[in-house]
């Protein structure tokens, strides 16, 4: 049997892993001679990030950013509103389209009144749409960063927020990928990167960085929490430590005489991880330690809240051992749940209902814990909804103002920062791209975005992004 069928075949199942989860350090690219050290290049505020991504486009206008011109002028369209000029055809040429004439991502003319109330919350008096009740209990931890925008106007505007290329451009690593490539691992027990929930539709994440800088896909299932995680058959611990000593052995053989094999050498590292996950991942998911105030917190007790709450709570324990990155995705389906082009009025709620309680009680228990300070945490989405309607009851994508939350890891609490115009149209004050977020999270890391890059691969000052100054502490 040649050595690639004996570990194709053996019990232990792990090459499923072998090229997502390891090497950091040792296996990216072809160019070796620009990987990070692992070390800082200034001070961090923070050790790990929380990623949450509402996928689909939450309306900016019902969730962080209230806009009662909408209520005022419902009903005309907006070249009868004083505010006419944000269709001025100059400020709409940023937006690169896909597909021509889609049915989606067009403008859409007839004012939609707003579909739920606001009410200032905490010390700051920052406003909060009623569909985030929770949420807006926190406020005063929280920057609410209200001037985002992007370039692409259809759903690969998802894989544009994570890796800040438009869809017709050639695929970049993500800032989870960046993130792991730039520090050193806190936990060789644990992947560096995991991801939760429904994927966007580009699996990858690391791209040229190498596949190990892809995320590890987990479920919140203690029996299976990722895949090819136990053997195929009987075997105990010591079995498996004698095969694993084997197939190393004849990995080994074949990386003296393949020595630039990058993808042997992540196969070689990824088995030794494999092996310890079997026992750290089961434990980091396992909230039998937990108690039922902390459960409740992220809404353990109500069947709309406790999925994601879940997914929450287990990945504050993964930062709590040391995972670099934590990407969590909320909503289902080939675009993402929260794309509502009709019955927004209902579907918002309902999945605002599921996300508000546990994202206010994962700050509450990161706070409890001490871990508030080093842990960042992001609310984010691919893009807002358009001020016009779309049918009776919807509203279209709308990529030229949106808003997102950002919590933790030594960003200021209570801010409201940048604004849209009156119709939440455009981002007018202090507009940010989506790699202004990337760079606030790397500079929080202690790290200089200018610096992460690799020889062969030149990226634009727009990849780079600029830290939000305004928001950090």
């Amino acid at each position: 049997m040649h050595r690639r069928q004996f570990i194709n075949s053996s019990a232990l199942g792990f090459s499923g892993l072998a090229l997502q989860s390891m090497l950091q350090r040792d296996c990216a690219a072809a160019d070796h001679s620009a990987l990070m050290d692992g070390v800082a290049h200034f001070a961090p505020k923070a050790k790990s990030v929380i990623w949450l991504f509402m996928r689909g486009g939450v309306s900016h206008m019902e969730s962080f950013d209230p806009k009662p011109a909408l209520t005022k002028y419902a009903g005309k369209s907006i070249t009868e509103t004083p505010f006419a000029n944000v269709q001025d055809p100059e400020r709409l040429k940023k937006v690169r389209v896909v597909v021509v004439n889609d049915a989606n991502g067009q403008q859409r003319n007839k004012i939609y009144p707003l579909q739920i109330g606001f009410k200032k919350y905490g010390q700051s008096g920052v406003e909060v749409s009623d569909w985030f009740p929770n949420i807006g209990g926190v406020i005063d931890d929280i920057s609410v960063v209200r001037s985002m925008w992007t370039t692409d106007d259809n759903h690969g505007a998802q894989v544009q927020f994570h890796s800040g290329r438009h869809m017709l451009d050639p695929r970049v690593p993500t800032i989870g990928a960046w993130t792991t490539w730039g520090l050193g691992t806190l936990n060789e027990n644990l992947p560096q990167f995991i991801a939760m929930g429904p994927r966007f539709f580009d699996k990858r994440d690391g791209h040229y960085l190498g596949p190990a800088y892809d995320s590890v896909a987990l479920t919140v299932d203690q029996k299976h929490p990722l895949d090819y995680a136990k053997p195929e058959g009987d075997i105990t611990s010591a079995e498996q430590r004698l095969s694993f000593d084997l197939i190393n052995r004849l990995n080994g053989l074949s990386a003296k005489q393949y020595p630039n094999d990058a993808a042997l050498h992540a196969r070689i590292k990824s088995y030794e991880l494999a092996f310890r996950m079997q026992m750290a991942v089961p434990e980091a998911i396992d909230f039998a330690t937990e108690t039922e105030s902390t459960k409740s917190l992220y809404g353990f007790d109500q069947n709309e809240t406790r999925p994601f709450g879940e997914q929450l709570l287990a990945a504050r324990r993964f930062a709590e051992r040391g995972v670099r990155f934590i990407q969590i995705q909320h909503g289902s389906g080939a675009a993402g749940a929260w794309d509502q082009h009709s019955n927004l009025k209902a579907k918002h709620a309902e999945l605002a209902m599921q996300v508000d309680r546990p994202v206010a009680g994962l700050i509450q228990d990161l706070k409890q814990r001490g871990l508030f300070g080093e842990t960042l945490v992001v609310f984010a989405t691919e893009f807002g909804r358009t001020p016009g309607s779309q049918g009776t009851d919807g509203r279209d994508h709308h990529p030229y103002g949106f808003s997102i939350l950002m919590a933790g890891g030594g960003l200021k609490g209570g801010v409201a920062h940048g604004a849209t115009d009156e119709l939440g149209f455009h981002a007018v004050e202090s507009p940010h791209y989506v790699t202004d977020v990337h760079a606030t999270i790397l500079t929080q890391l202690g790290l200089d975005c200018h610096r992460m890059e690799v020889p062969g691969h030149k990226r634009l000052e727009q990849d780079f992004g600029h830290p939000i100054q305004e928001i950090i502490a």
